[in-house]
Order: C-alpha cells, then sequence, then structure tokens
C-alpha cells in the first residue's frame, strides 16, 4: 500500500472534546469485529463482487489494451455516455491521470482522442457536442448496466442516428461499443441484433462500485491509461482493507470514525483534495458515500433515515470560499484532506524578481506553497476543535488511483456494516427512475402516472 492515513485530527488528544476517544476505539471491538466479517466474509457474493475487479485476469487486461489501442489509432474523439456510477468513475480517473487540458493539446502531444463523458441530458449540452466532434472520426462507448437508463439510452438513440446518415448504418455499427450486463436490458438486446461490441459487467458490481470493472477498464484502455498499474494498486489497497486489526486496516477504521461522528452529529462529510487532477476525485467519493449510506430504514427495518451528507471542496481553491464556515460555523462536519508528496510538476517562483511584490514568496516553489497551504488549514481545523484526516498519495498515478478508488469502496461497504443498513441498493433512486419513464408515457408505468397527476399544488406558493 503506498497511501498513508493519518487520523491524529479525530482524536480527542488533538481536538479536545469533539474528538474521539482511544477507549471509544477499543471498547468497540465486537462492532469492528461484525462489520468486518459482513463485508469480507461476503467478498465476492452477492452485491460484493466488486471486491474481486482486482483480480482480473491477466489475460483480460492484455486483451483490454489491444482493443483500446485500436480505438485509439483511429478516434479524433471518443466520447462516454453514461451517468452516475458509469461516469463519475471515467471522469476523476481520466482528470487524475491525463494531462489537465488533455483536449486543448496538440495532437501530437495528446497521443490519445479528444475524450468527452457525457453524464447529462441537456439539450444544450448536446448540441455543443455535436458542433465539436466529427462523427466520422468519434467513437462511442454506451454504458449502462440496466440497459435501461433513460438519459443514456436518449443520447445512443440520437447519436446512433446521426451516425447511420453520416458514415452509413454499416459503418456506424463500427463506432459504437457497449457495456452493459450481459443477457439483460434494452441495450444489450439492441447490441446483440446490430452487432456492437459488447463488454460485460458482473451482476453483482452495482453502478457506483464499477469503475474498476469494465465501466471503467473499457475507456480507460481506449485512452491509453496504465491499467496493469490500477489494478495492481487496487489489489493492494484489497488487501490493506482485509487486515483483521482496525489499527492496521485504513477503511475500517476510517469508516468507524466517520460513524462515531455522524452519531455525534457530524452529518456533513467534506472531501478536500489539494490537486487539481483529484478535483472530481470528490465528485466520485460524493456518489458512494451518498447513495450507499443515505437510507430510509435498517436492514431491521427499523426508521434510522441515516446518512452523512457529502460536500466537495478544493484546495487551494476552497479555503477562499468555504473554510471559513468549516473552522467557525457548526460542529456539524468531518473533513477528509486528500495531499500529495510529490507532485508531477515542479514550478520555481523567481528569487531573481526585482519588484517588492510578494518577497516571502521568492525562492520558494508552487509546490512549498500548496502543502503549506493544506498543512495550515490542517492545522486551523484542529486549533479550532473541528474533526479532520489526511490521506497522503507518494504521487498521482495509475497506482496510488486504483489504492484510492479501492479504499473509497472499502470505507463506503464497512461504514454501511457499522450502520446496519442495505449499502448496495438505492430504493430512494429507483422511485424517481420510475416517476420518469411515467411521466415520459412508458407502458407499465400508468398507475405511477396517475399518482403524480393526483399531486396538487398550491398557486398561493408559487411566486410569479
Amino acid at each position: 500500500m503506498k497511501l498513508k492515513f493519518d487520523y491524529n485530527n479525530m482524536m480527542d488528544s488533538a481536538i479536545g472534546a469533539h474528538g474521539i476517544k482511544p477507549s471509544e476505539i477499543s471498547a468497540a471491538s465486537s462492532l469492528h469485529s461484525a462489520a468486518y466479517k459482513e463485508v469480507v466474509e461476503n467478498s465476492g457474493r452477492g452485491w460484493q463482487e466488486w471486491t474481486e475487479c482486482p483480480l482480473i485476469p491477466q489475460k483480460e487486461i492484455d486483451e483490454l489494451n489491444a482493443f483500446g489501442a485500436k480505438i485509439r489509432e483511429k478516434a479524433s474523439s471518443f466520447v462516454v455516455l453514461g451517468i452516475g456510477g458509469s461516469a463519475l468513475g471515467p471522469i476523476c480517473v481520466f482528470n487524475a491521470l491525463l494531462h489537465l487540458h488533455h483536449n486543448e493539446l496538440p495532437e501530437k502531444m495528446r497521443k490519445a482522442p479528444k475524450i468527452y463523458v457525457e453524464d447529462n441530458v441537456d439539450p444544450e449540452r448536446m448540441a455543443s457536442l455535436l458542433d465539436i466532434i466529427d462523427l466520422k472520426t468519434t467513437y462511442f462507448n454506451v454504458i449502462t448496466k440496466s440497459g435501461e437508463t433513460s438519459e443514456t439510452l436518449s443520447q445512443f438513440i440520437i447519436l446512433y442516428n446521426l451516425l447511420k446518415k453520416t458514415v452509413g448504418e454499416k459503418k456506424a455499427k463500427e463506432h459504437i461499443f457497449v457495456t452493459t450486463t450481459v443477457g439483460k436490458g434494452a441495450l444489450y438486446n439492441v447490441a446483440e441484433k446490430e452487432g456492437f461490441k459488447i463488454f460485460g459487467i458482473p451482476s453483482g458490481v452495482g453502478g457506483r462500485f464499477s469503475v474498476l470493472s469494465n465501466v471503467g477498464l473499457v475507456p480507460f484502455a481506449v485512452m491509453g491509461v496504465d491499467i496493469q498499474s490500477m489494478i495492481a494498486g487496487a489489489r493492494a489497497m484489497r488487501e490493506a482493507c482485509e487486515r483483521t486489526d482496525i489499527n492496521t486496516n485504513p477503511a475500517l477504521m476510517t469508516a468507524f470514525l466517520q460513524v462515531k461522528s455522524m452519531q455525534a452529529g457530524k452529518n456533513i462529510s467534506v472531501m478536500m483534495p489539494y490537486a487539481d487532477g483529484l478535483k472530481t476525485m470528490a465528485d466520485f467519493y460524493c456518489q458512494i458515500w451518498a447513495e450507499s449510506l443515505g437510507k430510509a430504514v435498517d436492514k431491521k427495518g427499523k426508521t434510522v433515515n441515516c446518512g452523512q451528507t457529502p460536500a466537495k471542496s478544493l484546495g487551494v481553491t476552497d479555503q477562499h470560499s468555504q473554510v471559513q464556515l468549516y473552522t467557525e460555523g457548526p460542529y456539524d462536519k468531518v473533513v477528509t484532506f486528500i495531499g500529495v508528496e510529490n507532485y508531477g510538476a515542479t514550478v520555481n517562483i523567481p528569487a531573481a524578481e526585482t519588484s517588492d511584490v510578494g518577497n516571502f514568496l521568492k525562492g520558494h516553489t508552487l509546490n512549498e506553497l500548496i502543502t503549506a497551504e493544506r498543512k495550515s488549514t490542517e492545522f486551523a481545523l484542529t486549533k479550532a476543535g473541528r474533526s479532520n484526516y489526511t490521506i497522503i498519495l507518494p504521487e498521482v498515478n495509475a497506482e496510488t488511483v486504483g489504492e484510492l478508488l479501492m479504499y473509497f469502496m472499502y470505507q463506503t461497504a464497512f461504514a454501511g456494516a457499522y450502520l446496519g443498513i442495505d449499502t448496495f441498493n438505492q430504493p430512494g433512486v429507483e422511485e424517481g427512475k420510475k416517476a420518469t419513464f411515467a411521466m415520459i408515457g412508458r407502458a407499465g408505468y400508468e398507475a405511477k402516472l396517475q399518482e403524480l397527476n393526483s399531486l396538487s399544488k398550491n398557486d398561493a406558493y408559487i411566486i410569479k
């Protein structure tokens, strides 16, 4: 394991009365054992097939790389069509591992097509995409586990129709490959009929836990990401998260600390990376934490309405917009910092500058400055008695990103086990999906449409 986890500032020795006592950790040994057992002993079963993703055979990695290389040779642009877990995983990895201005680089410097991840159905967004891509040299990966996702299917229908008009029906089929559950869903059926290349998603891998399955690996291979190293990192973190001792298991320990914090009224979890490349890692975290832990009932059917609201913040940027609240507002937050020891570039602040401005900065580097800013914010929060802990990456690369993603998945699973909830369902999301189907007029949802139409609004509460 390359990552380090420093939770000193969660403890009472650092932040006083709002911290957790070591005795609280040791007194909960039976809870630790139960949470560990629920996650680790069910590894690879049911909705926990995601734990097996790092065990992908070498042959499959080689096949993915070969496929990706073929697409990369032909594509000027590569478009991922997906939403939720089918988009956030690819987005955060591309943001972390590709050049921060990848699409703006000259073609020779890019060594890969321009990348677009379309995770919304705003009509202006689709129109804007069509303004900048050349359909003749653009390839599309359509991703939906269920094969029934309205947003993704609508995008697919629009683009496949345009492709057929532009390059002809036969050629259009070569520009689309799909990632979905094999043998199930409308997308799979269409893919079989049309002859699209199909990549499967294991039945027990839910969307928000799917980034290290074909959902992520296929687009990563197309863009030339080192999936071999990413899988190696995920495998190392898997081993760390299966350690039986909570004091050496980063996901089990931090899950417990977060749950104890929730029970103490700290219902907001702020993810604050200090690297622009990790900015969208906070988006990935927000989905997996919110959808997994925000539940109305526990496994026994008791109403609990539990969960911790995730919030995203970027260091240093949001020190100038949010940290005032974190240090002096309500004691209702846990802040997770992500630090980087060695950035991918070093930028010097010239010492020979003749101007009198910023003399204290001269001769230093931006690397020193961003690290000092992170440590200073940790200090300010700790001095104010605010819960925070830090994840340190030695550098941002495929291996450490693989570790970080796997850590978030295990931490979430352990937190759900501590809370006694079903971590892997999403009934609140499903209700909204059904309502959408009804309003669009999908057959079989007539009763839901009647329910929607029965809702009335009071004009007195509408300001015009």
